[in-house]
């Protein structure tokens, strides 16, 4: 990592638990004031902590607007906060009030922190942004269920959509796509017993489930300057498996 994240100031939400979590401390790490923001208060760790649900236009706005009142400044934003839904469920038999919900924090949430950073970032002169959206973003499979893969793929559509908009602007927007990771949601989806599960890495090409520091440290690297040629762009952390 290069020393360009030093003395700016980064806000992640999602921060209390897995890939949000990891970012904010390789974020801390590297010198870079972190705002830390989730609906979870107990998971609130060493920074500046703000209780935020990314589905209220009030409490986003709100977010950021304490990101300033702390720092004076936003360089960075990782909009990471999201859920899951009900994997395995076909679109004709998803529960509506499920739907909604996923599509409210995985889609709506990410398009509400880019409303009310973007401003900010203008008044830096420039900045960087990344959203997490999921390999099921960039390809569906059998697994996440209809509402989850259906936000993600939003996810890197409004990404890009951004990038091209805030490109003459000097803000870069990229998405981080995990794959197959250790992460709090992906032991809900596949069970207690699936860090274990040799069989299902069996096909994978690095043979094993990545780690939130790895994703985590993509993230930083994206909004550092040794990224500053890398905007709208939806880079896959998969361990190989969309190399097929």
């Amino acid at each position: 990592m290069t020393s360009s994240a030093e003395n700016k100031v980064a806000l992640v939400t999602g921060a209390a638990s897995g890939i949000g979590r990891a970012a904010a401390a390789i974020f801390a790490r590297e010198g870079t004031r972190v705002v830390v923001a989730d609906i979870d208060e107990q998971g609130g760790g060493e920074a500046v902590f703000v209780r935020v649900d990314v589905s209220s236009p009030e409490e986003v706005e709100g977010m950021v607007n304490a990101a300033i009142d702390a720092y004076g400044r936003l360089d960075n934003a990782f909009n990471n906060a999201g859920v899951e839904g009900t994997a395995n469920v076909p679109a004709a038999d998803y529960d509506e009030e499920v739907w909604d919900r996923v599509m409210d924090i995985n889609l709506k949430g990410v398009w509400l922190c880019l409303k009310y950073e973007i401003p900010r970032l203008f008044e830096r002169g420039g900045g960087a942004i990344v959203n997490t959206a999921s390999t099921a973003g960039l390809r569906a499979n059998a697994i996440n269920g209809t509402a989850y893969i259906a936000s993600k793929h939003g996810v890197v559509g409004l990404t890009r959509a951004t990038a091209l908009e805030y490109g003459p602007h000097n803000i870069r927007v990229n998405a981080v796509c995990p794959g197959a990771i250790h992460t709090p949601m992906a032991e809900r989806i596949l069970g207690a017993d699936y860090r274990a599960d040799q069989e299902r890495m069996a096909d994978h090409p690095s043979r094993r489930f990545g780690t939130l520091e790895e994703v985590a440290e993509t993230v930083v690297w994206l909004c550092s300057d040794a990224g500053s040629y890398v905007t709208g762009h939806a880079m896959a952390v998969d361990g190989g498996a969309f190399a097929r």
